[in-house]
């Protein structure tokens, strides 16, 4: 099973998952495309529910310390 990642959007910020092995992702709040070779990576994880439990926390521990992640309402 490929290791999944945290990565953040060069453009808008916002955190989200992808697979390892991808090479591209298109942001979901922004619609950026990213090339995952150069996005900055967060955090990694063995499958996708514990990267999905890494990104929740980061998103509820980022509004607690007045970090702001970007939204698709946002937008």
């Amino acid at each position: 099973m490929p290791v999944t990642l945290v990565v953040m959007c060069g453009r808008c910020g916002g955190l989200l998952l992808a697979k390892a092995d991808q090479k591209t992702r298109t942001c979901p709040y922004c619609g950026s495309k990213l090339a995952l070779d150069r996005a900055k990576k967060v955090a990694s994880a063995e499958n996708a529910y514990e990267a999905s439990e890494i990104l929740r926390k980061l998103k509820s521990d980022s509004s607690v310390h007045g970090m702001h992640v970007r939204r698709a309402e946002d937008l």
